[in-house]
């Protein structure tokens, strides 16, 4: 209504003007007027010409005096032209925030999605665990039933109980590593980290009772042992002083040997076996390799007696590596008086292989820790030189060399001479 109103008022005014100009101009041009010497005639003109000038003066007036909307045309439109540049700048800049916001959305739709699968597979395994936790009960009631019977057997448990002792550290390291990646996995969601507090309660839980399952087993199982606890599973030499990303690349190697080694040892296929290493104790000793300037010997080795059907449970032991006997070098030799016959030959030879592994081990080779020897000799070589010393009667000097270049690692591989002395020496 406004705005008609403003139409009306300008028709109605823009009329009375050029009633009153032609009026006046008519009147002027009767009594023939004249205004800055001008003949009446072009008088009457610029009196009209006034009038349309007053009629858009007027118009523009009443116009602008009475709409923000004209005086913005007339007068701000470079400004009105700026800020819709302006603005338009600000749209395209929030239209770019826009599709960033909504791909970091579907980013964090896809996090979301993966948390979830997650939740999933946490929830089977706690369904898994409960399964197991069943078995384990009714492993403790048979247990229970036999218990008469192994009270009789609890002498024998006590002289396992060193070894047991050492599992059960495994064991617990283990569960420390076990509830270390747990968190790691919950750390950025706070119901997923309770609902882990619950499944690693229930986890020691089970730990306990599958405790006292394994040393029912054992009672029962008494000999059927695998690898004896300190027993070498693998061994290797690994370059120091390299990135971690290389030592780590090597010890995965040698873990993998490890594993085959288990597999063939059992009777399995490898990818059914594994071999735990606390995790920890795994990473220091990959820091410890990198860091070192020496190459350094990593032995694979079983935790604790490992009985058929277990886990096997390893711990790495960490020796410097160097050459410790080149090539055709001596190590010891002994003088011997011998009266002919194999069987004084055979006793000589295997105290002379005593004090050669005693000698070797003094100097840096490392012994293997079940049976404390540090080299291999076949059967044909031990028999070749209890037979050339069993044809011999008098004194004689045996003399032990080293037959390749051998480092810490060993094994130290033996060639031997024989040298008989003229009477009387």
């Amino acid at each position: 209504m406004y705005g008609v109103f403003l139409i009306l008022v300008l028709i109605i005014t823009g009329g009375a003007i050029a009633f009153i100009g032609d009026r006046l101009g008519s009147k002027i041009g009767k009594k023939r007027l004249s205004i800055f010497g001008l003949r009446p005639r072009h008088t009457s003109i610029v009196i009209t010409i006034f009038t349309g000038i007053c009629i858009t003066t007027l118009t523009f007036g009443v116009m602008a005096a009475a709409s923000e909307n004209v005086r913005t045309a007339l007068f701000g439109m470079e400004k009105l032209h700026q800020r819709m540049t302006t603005t338009q700048r600000q749209l395209d800049e929030a239209t770019d925030r826009l599709d960033q916001a909504q791909q970091e959305q579907a980013e964090k739709d896809a996090e979301l999605a993966q948390t979830k699968n997650e939740v999933d597979k946490l929830q089977t395994q706690q369904e898994d665990l409960e399964a197991e936790s069943a078995r384990l009960q009714e492993g403790n009631r048979i247990l229970a039933l036999a218990n008469a019977a192994l009270s009789g057997q609890n002498d024998a448990l006590a002289a396992e109980n060193g070894s047991l002792s050492a599992e059960n550290g495994s064991l617990l390291a283990e569960n420390h590593s076990l509830g270390a990646t747990n968190d790691e996995l919950t750390r950025g969601n706070a119901k997923l980290k309770k609902d882990n507090q619950g499944l690693v309660k229930d986890n020691t839980t089970l730990e306990e009772r599958n405790g006292v399952l394994r040393n029912g087993l054992l009672a029962m199982r008494e000999g059927d042992i695998v690898y004896r606890a300190g027993e070498i599973i693998s061994s290797g030499v690994i370059r120091g002083n390299r990135p971690k990303e290389a030592v780590e690349k090597d010890l995965e190697s040698l873990m993998t040997m490890a594993t085959r080694n288990v597999s063939v040892r059992l009777g399995k296929d490898a990818s059914d076996q594994t071999i735990w290493v606390y995790q920890p104790e795994y990473q220091a000793a990959i820091e410890t390799i990198a860091k070192s300037p020496y190459d350094m010997i990593v032995r694979v080795t079983a935790a604790g007696n490992l009985i058929r059907g277990e886990d096997v449970r390893a711990s790495l032991q960490l020796y410097k590596n160097s050459v410790i006997y080149q090539k055709d070098e001596f190590i010891i030799a002994r003088r011997y008086t011998m009266t002919g016959g194999t069987t004084q030959a055979e006793t000589n030879v295997m105290d002379f292989l005593r004090e050669v592994n005693m000698e070797a081990q003094m100097r840096g080779i490392l012994p293997d820790p079940i049976s404390g020897s540090v080299g291999v000799m076949d059967g044909t070589q031990f028999y070749d030189v209890v037979s050339r010393m069993g044809a011999i009667s008098g004194n004689v000097v045996l003399s032990a060399y080293a037959k390749d270049n051998t480092d810490a690692m060993g094994p130290l591989r033996l060639y031997f001479k024989i040298e008989k002395l003229p009477e009387g020496q």
